[in-house]
C-alpha cells in the first residue's frame, strides 16, 4: 500500500470522527427540536430508512458514475447539511433537520459502497484484506475518539461547534480524494476479480451458449454470498442490540460516571480491533478467507458481547469488550475481503445490498431492543439476539461444510471417471503392441 492510499486512510478516519461525534450531537439535539423521545426515534429511522434505500440504488450509481465521484460528492453534500445545521443551530426548523439526516443517511452509504467496492482496485486483489484492516483499525479509532470527544465539545462550544466540526471532517475527506485522485475503478472489462469469478467471457460474465452449466457455476456462487449478506444483516440486528443495552448496563455499574464505563469498554473493544488487524495482516491465506472465517468469527463476537453483559468485575469486562473488538474487525476484513474478490463490474452491487441488509437490520434491531428492553433485562435482551446471530452463524458453517463435501465428492467422481479412461486407453495400446508388435502397427524385424 502507498503513501496516497495511507493519506486516504487518515481523511476517512477524519471523517469517521466527525461522524461519530455527530451520531451523540445529533441525537440530543434531536430531543431539543422535537421535545420527545418519540421525535428522536422519528429522526432516526428517517436516517436509517434514507440509508437502506440508497443501499438499494447505490450498486448502479457506481457503476454509471465513477467512485471518486460519488465519495468527492456524498462529502461535500454531507458538507452543506452540517454547515446548515451549525450556522441555524437552535433555530432549526423539524423540516430542515429532516432534510439533514436523509442527506447524511443517504451519503454515508452511497460513500462506504464506493470505497468498499473501490479497495481492490487501489491497492489490488492480493493486498486488499490488509487494507481492510488499516480501514477498519482507522475507523475503530475514530470511533473512540468521537464517542469520548462528544460530551466536551458539545459543552464548551454547543451544538454549533460539534455540527461545525463534522462539516470540516467531511470536508478534509472530500479534499483529499479530490487532491490525492486515488484510481478507484478499473480500465477496461478485464477484471473479474479474485476468489469470486463467475464466468470468464459475455456481458456480465455470462455466456448464452453454456446452459445448465452456468446456471450452476452461477447458483453455485450466489448461494453463498447471499447467504454471506444475510448473516451480515442478522449481525446487524444482533449489535443493535448492546448499543441500546450498553447505556442501561454503565449506569447499572457506575450509576455515579457512566460515561466513564462507556468509554472504558470502547476503548478496549478498538484495541481488539487494532489486534484483528494485526493478526490478519500476518496470514499468509487471508485474502481466501471466506464464509467459514466470517461465521467463526460472528459466533465468537456474539458470545463475548454476550459475556461482557453478565456483570463481570473490570478485569473480566476489559477482557470481554477486547475479545469481542477482535472478532469484530476479525468479522469485517474477511467479510469485506470476500465480498471485493467478486468481479469489478458486481462490486457495487453486492455492497449495495450488504448496506441495505446491514442499515435494515440495525434499524429493526434497534426498534426491537429498545422495546424489549422496557420488560427485559438487559442481559436477556443481548443474549436472545446475539443467541438468534450466533445460530445464524452456525447454519452458515454447516451449508458450508456441506458444499465442501459435495464438491470434493464431484471431484473424485470426475477423478475416477479420468482414471479410468486412462486405464482403458493403456490397455487398448498395450494390445495394440501385443497384435503388431509395435505402437506403430509394423512387423517385428525377423532375429534369433
Amino acid at each position: 500500500m502507498d503513501s496516497r492510499f495511507r493519506s486516504l486512510v487518515v481523511a476517512h478516519a477524519v471523517s469517521a470522527y466527525g461522524t461519530y461525534l455527530n451520531l451523540i450531537a445529533l441525537s440530543l439535539f434531536s430531543y431539543e427540536v422535537t421535545g420527545s423521545a418519540l421525535g428522536v426515534g422519528a429522526v432516526m429511522a428517517v436516517r436509517l430508512l434514507s440509508g437502506v434505500m440508497a443501499g438499494l440504488t447505490a450498486g448502479a450509481v457506481t457503476a454509471r458514475l465513477t467512485r471518486r465521484t460519488v465519495m468527492v460528492a456524498t462529502d461535500l453534500a454531507q458538507t452543506l447539511a452540517m454547515v446548515v445545521l451549525a450556522l441555524w443551530a437552535s433555530r432549526t426548523p423539524l423540516w430542515a433537520l429532516l432534510g439533514a439526516v436523509v442527506v447524511l443517511g443517504a451519503g454515508n452509504t452511497f460513500f462506504s459502497v464506493a470505497l468498499r467496492s473501490a479497495v481492490p482496485v487501489m491497492v489490488g486483489q492480493d493486498d486488499r484484506a490488509r487494507a481492510n484492516g488499516v480501514l477498519v483499525t482507522a475507523r475503530s479509532v475514530a470511533t473512540v475518539l468521537g464517542f469520548a470527544s462528544a460530551a466536551p465539545v458539545i459543552s464548551l462550544g454547543g451544538f454549533g461547534v460539534a455540527f461545525g466540526v463534522n462539516a470540516a471532517s467531511f470536508a478534509v475527506s472530500a479534499a483529499a480524494v479530490l487532491l490525492l485522485r486515488p484510481r478507484t475503478d478499473s480500465g477496461g472489462a478485464g477484471d473479474t476479480g479474485g476468489d469470486a469469478c463467475l464466468a470468464e467471457d459475455g456481458e456480465d460474465g455470462f455466456s448464452p451458449g453454456r446452459g445448465g452449466r452456468l446456471r450452476r457455476r452461477v447458483a453455485g456462487l450466489a448461494g453463498p454470498l447471499l447467504a454471506l449478506i444475510a448473516l451480515r444483516g442478522l449481525d446487524a440486528l444482533a449489535s443493535a442490540s448492546h448499543n441500546v443495552a450498553l447505556p442501561l448496563a454503565a449506569h447499572a455499574a457506575e450509576p455515579s460516571d457512566p460515561a466513564v464505563f462507556m468509554a472504558r469498554f470502547w476503548a478496549a473493544w478498538a484495541v481488539g480491533t487494532l489486534l484483528a488487524h494485526q493478526v490478519l495482516k500476518r496470514r499468509s491465506h487471508g485474502t481466501s478467507w471466506g464464509e467459514r472465517a466470517f461465521a467463526v468469527g460472528t459466533c465468537a463476537m456474539s458470545l463475548c458481547f454476550v459475556a461482557a453483559f453478565t456483570g463481570p468485575p473490570a478485569p473480566a469486562l476489559i477482557a470481554a469488550a477486547v475479545a469481542a473488538g477482535f472478532a469484530d474487525g476479525w468479522t469485517e476484513i474477511v467479510y469485506t475481503s470476500r465480498l471485493q474478490a467478486a468481479p469489478d463490474r458486481q462490486r457495487g452491487r453486492l455492497f449495495g445490498l450488504s448496506a441495505t441488509a446491514e442499515q435494515s437490520g440495525f434499524a429493526l434491531g434497534t426498534i426491537a431492543a429498545a422495546a424489549a428492553l422496557e420488560a427485559l433485562p438487559a442481559l436477556a435482551v443481548v443474549g436472545v439476539f446475539h443467541g438468534a446471530a450466533a445460530c445464524g452463524a452456525l447454519l452458515l458453517l454447516l451449508l458450508t461444510v456441506r458444499r465442501r463435501d459435495a464438491r470434493r465428492g464431484r471431484d473424485h467422481s470426475d477423478r475416477s471417471s479420468t482414471d479410468g479412461e486412462s486405464d482403458r486407453s493403456s490397455t487398448s495400446g498395450e494390445k495394440g503392441e501385443h497384435t503388431h508388435g509395435t505402437s506403430t502397427g509394423a512387423r517385428p524385424l525377423p532375429g534369433p
